[in-house]
């Protein structure tokens, strides 16, 4: 347990919320309440949260819109960070897009649609930000976040640098901050000219395959393992005879296998035990070990 008294001190009332569930800032709707969430709206705020939170001992945890995570449904003792439409400005310049983190990749899409700028389509529906499509190279249709960020700016233990495409190590879902302390503070996103109609066409093209294969009726935190090499978790899930199993009130998707849905009251220990029982299954079936892609907290 920490002491907040030094939060309500240096913030703004409305930037603290207590006891905060993460039900409500999660896309699987599922998560115990955080004993403090911050929204900053500034580079100046997350700092000095940060500095805060060593001061007093306090564990701290950088979330966007809360797509790739499951929550304990016993919560998070810890100073949740909040990074989404708090700290999400878009500026243009030239055929680059420098936004913040916690814009969310459809908001960037659009934007990016609406001054002729061809490069983000694949992204219009992936639902995430920025900070956390840049931390796990978030793709989708065969594009990656690798292929359009330029750069970005980082924070490191108090210090800000400017990291190029190559010094982020971009790979399958991930990157060389993954696993580390660092925070996306914002990104240089490099795209082209292009034609506003057949943008337009190609983000609807992927938009209608998305409703029609991805379970979007459902909360769930997207893919929730990653692709293994040569293979397909969900077809191997699926050929494994686990298309529609539930514990609880988590399901494998019925549409698709790859997707753990939230039926309406699923707890976070339905999903991780059906997460367990399908890896088990998989492995047993065809000697494969399928890995998250979700994060686990708590």
């Amino acid at each position: 347990m920490f002491d907040t008294s030094e939060f309500q001190k240096n913030f703004a009332q409305d930037k603290l919320l207590f006891s905060e569930h993460m039900s409500s800032h999660t896309t699987f709707k599922i998560g115990g309440p955080a004993k403090l969430m911050l929204l900053p709206s500034s580079e100046a705020d997350i700092a000095t949260a940060l500095e805060i939170a060593k001061h007093v001992g306090a564990p701290t945890l950088v979330i966007g819109g809360g797509s790739n995570l499951l929550v304990s449904d016993n919560g998070l003792d810890a100073v949740v960070i909040k990074l989404a439409k708090n700290f999400s400005d878009i500026a243009l310049e030239e055929d680059s897009l420098i936004a913040q983190s916690g814009v969310s990749l459809a908001s960037l899409a659009a934007f990016a649609y609406q001054h002729s700028l061809a490069g983000l389509e694949f992204a219009a529906g992936i639902p995430g930000t920025l900070g956390g499509a840049v931390y796990m190279n978030a793709g989708a249709y065969g594009e990656e976040m690798s292929g359009c960020v330029y750069s970005a700016r980082i924070l490191v233990d108090q210090q800000v640098a400017e990291h190029s495409n190559n010094q982020l190590g971009f790979a399958y879902r991930t990157s060389s901050i993954q696993g580390s302390s660092a925070i996306v503070l914002s990104a240089r996103i490099n795209l082209q000219q292009g034609d506003q109609r057949e943008i337009a066409a190609k983000m609807d093209n992927l938009a209608k395959q998305r409703r029609e294969k991805q379970p979007l009726e459902y909360p769930s935190a997207g893919s929730t393992f990653k692709r293994p090499p040569d293979n397909f978790a969900g077809k191997l899930i699926e050929d494994a005879g686990l298309k529609g199993y539930s514990i609880g009130g988590a399901q494998v998707s019925p549409k698709h296998s790859g997707f753990i849905i939230n039926t309406g009251n699923a707890t976070a220990a339905d999903v991780l035990n059906l997460m367990e029982y399908v890896q088990e299954q998989v492995y047993k079936r065809f000697g494969i070990e399928l890995e998250p892609e979700v994060k686990l907290l708590g």
